[in-house]
């Protein structure tokens, strides 16, 4: 409980701090969104008007402080103001209506990547030399190294306007009714299947590589030496054994890649235009939407500080030799 203690601690520091930031570099870049909105009225705006506007998004003329305290207690109460693109929608509404298909295609990706690499990686190292260990690294270092818009574009013109075995943009079909239907759910997965993909191939391999050199350690221990001389299957050395204490580093990998998945792909999110929130945060940057801005980097560094003290928890379920640090 003291270690579990510790951390939680560590990580509400980690979390002012980064509120703190999310509220001193918006202002501290030149201009503001009020002037922005401004010039787009065509001076159409009364005084009092932008005065009010200025207020509402928290850029008046109050001194740092004071919009500091006013900046936090709107923080803890679930309010992150108004946003500028998308007027007068709270940025909490424009946020909630993005972030699930950021989960929805970041996890799965993340989940199959995963599975599928550590997978890959335990049998490379147990049959060390083999088919899988001499061929797959490479080839999956190889397409590792390709950035992901540049495989997503790929992708996107073989399979989707070459072929059209895929939806080509979005995250379902123009006029479909959203619900929880076989069509509307079917349809959501042919759109998921070429971004998920790229985020996959990109991603495997590095999985891949990680738990094949963590098992190729731990082959070597000598309770492995030991369970052989025993005389167990080697199957069951393998998965309760070898990979079992072998996995302790991708399960730190793998919360914190959780914690990423709500920042989003966001150059796989642009090419297929999945309304996710890195396509969200592109807009908001070129529309100079601080407060939609302050919100997503809020939102993914509370993400990615939850996913890791929830490892930090996990971690001292797996490997309690971490109790005493």
């Amino acid at each position: 409980m003291r270690f579990i203690l510790r951390r939680l601690g560590f990580y509400l520091i980690a979390f002012w701090a980064s509120i703190t930031l999310n509220f001193l570099l918006p202002r501290f870049m030149p201009g503001d969104p009020v002037s922005r909105m401004f010039a787009r009225s065509q001076d159409r705006m009364q005084p009092e008007q932008i005065e009010a506007l200025r207020r509402l998004l928290g850029v008046d003329d109050r001194p740092l402080w004071e919009q500091y305290i006013g900046y936090l207690g709107n923080i803890f109460s679930g309010q992150m103001g108004v946003s500028i693109s998308r007027f007068p929608t709270p940025v909490t509404e424009v946020i909630s209506s993005q972030i699930g298909w950021t989960l929805l295609l970041g996890g799965t990706a993340l989940v199959i990547a995963a599975v599928v690499g550590n997978l890959l990686g335990i049998l490379a190292a147990w049959r060390r030399g083999g088919a899988i260990d001499s061929a797959l690294p490479p080839v999956l270092v190889f397409i590792g190294s390709f950035p992901y818009f540049w495989l997503a574009m790929g992708a996107l013109y073989l399979f989707g306007v070459v072929l059209g075995w895929f939806p080509i943009r979005h995250a379902f079909s123009d006029g479909l009714e959203p619900g929880f239907t076989w069509e509307f759910i079917g349809d959501v997965g042919a759109h998921l299947v070429l971004p998920a993909l790229t985020i996959v191939l990109v991603s495997i391999g590095g999985w891949m590589l990680g738990m094949r050199n963590t098992m190729i350690a731990t082959n070597s221990e000598d309770y492995i030496t030991m369970a052989e001389a025993k005389g167990l299957r080697p199957g069951r050395i393998m998965l309760r054994y070898a990979a079992r204490n072998a996995m302790l580093p991708s399960v730190t990998s793998f919360g914190m890649g959780l914690g990423f998945v709500v920042g989003g792909a966001l150059l796989t999110e642009v090419v297929f235009a999945y309304p996710g929130v890195g396509y969200q945060l592109l807009n908001a940057v070129q529309g100079l939407d601080y407060p939609l801005m302050q919100g997503l980097f809020l939102t993914i560094t509370a993400a990615v500080l939850l996913a890791n003290f929830l490892v930090d928890i996990l971690y001292v379920r797996l490997d309690p030799r971490v109790r005493s640090n």
